[in-house]
């Protein structure tokens, strides 16, 4: 088409962009729902990107040398607020709306024997969009995940200092956490090769397993946070082969992200004292690991030592210490422990099975055995100090 009679097409299309924007919108009332349901705010705002879309392939037909500037010139006149109002599909329909009405009026004006040319540049102009569209979408969604993972970080990182606040809760409430949620700790190594990639692995197994997750890579330690199951042991190891080599340590389960700050720094705790269990199962609970972290001056794992192990025992009178002292010195040897105590065999294993119901640990079990000494050892230091206070 020459310049000059292009330039002419392009005066009447033009002339005719505004009626074609409000046609759009008309028809975007009629048919799309969701543009029913906006506020009249966003619905204007819609209006212009209409005006805008018919503006700019007015611009782009009368010197389609230059080449149109799609993204800025239509999808850019507020494109954060595009991609966070509209979805992608929605845009696409907005624009097949647009070439619709398009083909429809073409023909009212611009003369008959440019129609089909104007035609012919409509569709491939909105195709063009179309592909605009979906890049600046995949943008938009990158530049989401890069910011998704900066408040990942911060909140992990508030977490692990306890400053569980209401502005931690609001940040988590924008990544769509479920905050009545259990929540469950994991500690381990971070991947190796791409961190990011086993992270990403993370991310999808939970979306999987439908539960949130939040994660935070701090030097060579990574931390992920679970929201949504109450089984510790299980959940873990459904996500221990994303780890790097190494142990991987679960704390207790949690009612809410508010209370993770204990679980976290029990999950820490334990990832650095289990290289001392050189066969500690991967994943390992950091209720497993308190003979160990005790040892490594967790003040916390000996607190618990001594008042869930070591004080129900003493509660229940100076047998049942005596009696343990005196199976651990024996070997674990009920008959020699008897002799020792001048009892029945019997009477100790009675004894044995009242440590175990108060305890929750078996003297016949090697592993419990170790936990019963440490909390045993424990418990006379604490009780010497007590004393001596006194």
């Amino acid at each position: 088409m020459p310049s000059l009679h292009r330039t002419s097409t392009a005066n009447h299309l033009e002339r005719a962009s505004g009626v074609l924007a409000s046609a759009t919108i008309e028809r975007m009332q009629e048919r799309l729902s969701w543009f029913r349901r906006m506020n009249p705010q966003d619905r204007s705002w819609i209006g212009l990107v209409a005006q805008t879309f018919f503006a700019a392939f007015v611009a782009w037909f009368r010197d389609p040398g230059r080449g149109p500037i799609f993204t800025a010139d239509v999808l850019g006149t507020a494109p954060r607020e595009l991609t966070r109002k509209v979805t992608l599909h929605q845009t696409v329909e907005m624009i097949r709306i647009g070439i619709e009405v398009a083909e429809e009026r073409v023909d009212q004006i611009v003369p008959e024997e440019d129609v089909a040319r104007v035609r012919e540049a409509v569709l491939l102009y909105s195709r063009e969009i179309a592909f605009s569209a979906a890049e600046l979408y995949a943008r938009a969604a990158e530049m989401r995940g890069a910011w998704d993972a900066r408040l990942e970080a911060l909140i992990v990182d508030a977490v692990l200092r306890g400053e569980t606040d209401d502005a931690v809760r609001s940040r988590v409430a924008a990544l769509g956490w479920s905050e009545s949620a259990p929540v469950l700790v994991v500690v381990g190594s971070t991947p190796e090769g791409d961190p990011e990639a086993g992270v990403e692995l993370i991310r999808r197994d939970a979306r999987q397993a439908r539960l949130d997750v939040l994660t935070g890579v701090q030097g060579d330690r990574l931390i992920v946070i679970l929201g949504g199951e109450t089984d510790p042991a299980k959940t873990a190891g459904r996500f221990a082969a994303h780890f790097g080599p190494g142990p991987v340590v679960y704390g207790p389960v949690v009612t809410d992200l508010m209370g993770a700050s204990r679980a976290a720094r029990a999950a820490i705790a334990g990832y650095l004292a289990a290289p001392a269990w050189l066969d500690a199962p991967r994943p390992v609970g950091a209720e497993e690991l308190l003979p160990e972290r005790a040892l490594s001056a967790d003040e916390t794992a000996r607190r618990q030592l001594v008042v869930d192990i070591y004080t129900p025992l003493a509660q229940a009178g100076p047998v049942l210490l005596e009696t343990l002292a005196a199976f651990f010195e024996n070997g674990g040897s009920v008959e020699a422990t008897s002799r020792m105590l001048f009892v029945h065999a019997n009477t100790v294993r009675y004894r044995l099975r009242r440590i175990t119901e108060l305890s929750g640990y078996s003297p016949s079990n090697p592993r419990h055995a170790y936990t019963l000494r440490i909390a045993l050892t424990l418990g006379r230091l604490h009780a010497h100090r007590v004393a001596s206070a006194h």
